[in-house]
């Protein structure tokens, strides 16, 4: 018989430690995608939430990953993430992304985010894990700002999944299709969460680039937030993926896009799933950093007006939710 071990014996913290190397840099080879980054987050993530529950877990939340600073290319990455709440199945988990050049080896964050695991059994059932309690100063105030949260995030769900993304529109959008290669697999027989953030993100950012270079000559786009990334579904090896990116809102210096994963069975394409929804903004930095003006969408058909106005409502919502500093998470 398999004997649980106590919660006290079990790490509720882990820090990777890492080269970027230049497959993660993003076009133009200026930064580190942010699709990378993404990824970075959840196999930290995912670590944690397996050393803590003991179980296989897959990726049911990520929250306002706010992208502060660029990673330049080359740089050495620390990757921290902590437990900071448990339900009865479920695991949330703060992560910082900060990075250093290799003749310093001076951190600094630039990134931190919520996710939330779920423990799954043998048959893929959700299965409760053990109960964290906090214990440090940084932990209670940790553990207040994950209930905090929820509330807001529950608002945030159920708007995007009430809202219809139909095909009569003339937002500017990309389409990504192809087949889940094996090389994605993850511990359950699926693409990893964070493999399924970098489509994601590679969605966004030709939408965005193209939108961009049309209107200002721009050459480059860069993400600086991420958020409301609900997984719904699993995505299997040898599925076909769609992966939809539309701009549904611009602001002076921004835009706002909307992206859905889908997927199928190769044999009935489409027979579509949705697994992944996700709202991304982007900007044009200058020379100096500064977010450039970006061309303003203007949307005319009655589904693009109603997801600007949604689009609108879910920042209002963003706006509310104070971001966690990256100092209290690697507090001890």
């Amino acid at each position: 018989m398999t004997m649980t071990a106590p919660a006290a014996a079990r790490d509720d913290r882990i820090t990777l430690r890492f080269l970027a190397t230049p497959a993660d840099t993003a076009a133009g080879g200026r930064s580190v995608a942010a699709g990378s980054v993404m990824e970075w987050i959840d196999k930290a993530g995912y670590a944690c939430a397996v050393g803590w529950s003991g179980a296989y877990c897959v990726t049911a939340y990520v929250g306002n990953v706010r992208h502060r600073r660029p990673i330049p290319p080359g740089s050495l990455v620390e990757v921290d993430a902590r437990l900071i709440h448990t339900g009865r199945t479920s695991m949330h988990v703060v992560v910082t992304v900060s990075s250093a050049e290799i003749e310093t080896r001076a951190y600094t964050p630039a990134t931190t985010c919520i996710l939330i695991f779920v423990a799954k059994d043998a048959e893929g059932r959700p299965t409760a894990v053990p109960d964290w309690q906090p214990l440090t100063r940084s932990d209670r105030k940790l553990a207040a700002a994950a209930l905090d949260r929820i509330p807001s995030r529950t608002e945030i769900k159920k708007l995007m999944l009430d809202e219809e993304y139909g095909e009569d529109t003339d937002a500017p959008r990309v389409t990504l299709r192809f087949l889940v290669p094996p090389g994605v697999v993850n511990w359950g027989g699926n693409a990893h969460g964070g493999t399924v953030m970098r489509w994601i993100d590679e969605a966004a950012y030709a939408v965005a680039a193209a939108w961009a270079r049309d209107g200002t000559g721009a050459s480059h786009a860069v993400a600086v937030y991420s958020g409301g990334i609900h997984f719904f579904a699993p995505v299997r090896i040898g599925e076909l993926v769609e992966v939809d990116a539309r701009i549904v809102y611009t602001s002076a210096h921004s835009m706002h896009i909307s992206i859905r994963v889908s997927s199928a069975d190769p044999r009935s394409p489409h027979e579509l799933t949705l697994t992944t929804q996700c709202m991304s903004v982007f900007v044009v930095p200058g020379a100096d950093g500064v977010a450039q003006a970006v061309p303003e969408w203007r949307p005319v058909r009655p589904g693009d007006l109603r997801l600007h106005e949604h689009a609108r409502d879910i920042v209002r919502l963003r706006e509310s939710i104070v971001p966690i500093p990256a100092s209290l998470t690697l507090e001890p």
